[in-house]
């Protein structure tokens, strides 16, 4: 197995781009390690709060297209 790249802190993109893999399912066992080691629980929790906030916000905004009467 391949040491993991000393970083001192993940970056905000690479948290967004790991909170979505973990929403799709498709994490990878390096990433997941790599947010475990070098990651903030507290930057994960919100990037989480806010990209469920922005799938419900789809969902109302495709339904309210769908049933506009309604």
């Amino acid at each position: 197995m391949s040491p993991l790249k000393p970083e001192k802190n993940i970056s905000i993109k690479n948290t967004f781009k790991s909170v979505d893999a973990a929403f799709f399912g498709v994490q990878s066992n390096k990433n997941r390690e790599q947010d475990f080691t070098h990651g903030k629980l507290s930057h994960f929790i919100i990037v989480g709060i806010i990209g469920v906030l922005a799938f419900i916000a789809c969902l109302v905004l495709i339904v309210s297209l769908v049933m506009p009467n309604h």
